[in-house]
């Protein structure tokens, strides 16, 4: 069965029983588009519990490719604990499955369907970076640039690492910046991603999309992510 059907399914049950819908962040373009051999866990929002979140995993099956359905208005301070403790929980499961993925639900409005963003291998710092840089010391840091997404019209790009400077970016011109300056740079030129704890699930979203079409070469975009306050 494609996962669209039984999100649709899913939902509406949850709609007559308790009410309770998911309004999925969207994305103009999902290169994932249907996926097989899945379990949900879901994020509601809730205005009348005191974080405003819910969080049902109750069908999650720790072989199977995880779909979390996380709700647009949630918060990066409110999902990611989350996140991290579904991790965890897969990671810790005596049940694996080596090739079973985990991926958060979209909805592809150039497709009018659902798409998913991976992020299996993500590991989220809910640490200042530079806490992370002190207990990593072995870690090589160089010819690498930080990119602080705080808001639409207030993204930094910090370049070289631990410069005094940062860039101050929007939207409109963040690609262009990003692109120009990694065609500029050797093999091995690394993106550090570090993300606002008050931006919405759906600016993260955004944000993600934003850099899976930037089709860079010879660049890596780290799988460690920063949450900061």
């Amino acid at each position: 069965m494609r996962y669209y059907l039984l999100l649709f399914l899913t939902l509406v049950l949850f709609s007559c029983g308790k009410d309770k819908v998911v309004q999925l962040p969207e994305i103009s373009h999902a290169d994932i588009s249907e996926i097989t051999d899945v379990s949900a866990a879901y994020l509601f929002y809730d205005q009348t519990l005191p974080d405003s979140l819910e969080l049902n995993r109750k069908n999650l099956i720790s072989t199977t490719n995880w779909l979390v359905n996380i709700d647009k208005r949630l918060t990066l301070k409110q999902v990611i604990p989350q996140i991290i403790f579904l991790q965890e929980k897969k990671g810790s499961s005596s049940h694996k499955n080596n090739s079973a993925k985990n991926y958060f639900t979209c909805n592809d409005i150039s497709k009018k369907n659902l798409g998913f963003i991976e992020f299996t291998n993500v590991v989220y710092h809910p640490e200042p970076f530079l806490d992370f840089v002190s207990a990593n010391s072995n870690l090589d840091f160089s010819n690498k640039m930080k990119i602080d997404f705080n808001a639409a019209e207030e993204i930094y790009a910090e370049f070289p690492l631990f410069d005094i400077s940062a860039t101050v970016l929007n939207e409109s011109n963040f690609i262009k910046y990003i692109k120009s300056t990694s065609d500029n740079q050797t093999e091995g030129f690394g993106i550090i991603l570090s993300f606002n704890e008050n931006l919405t699930f759906q600016e993260y979203i955004t944000f993600k999309s934003m850099l899976g079409t930037l089709g860079l070469k010879n660049v890596s975009i780290s799988n460690h992510e920063f949450i900061f306050n």
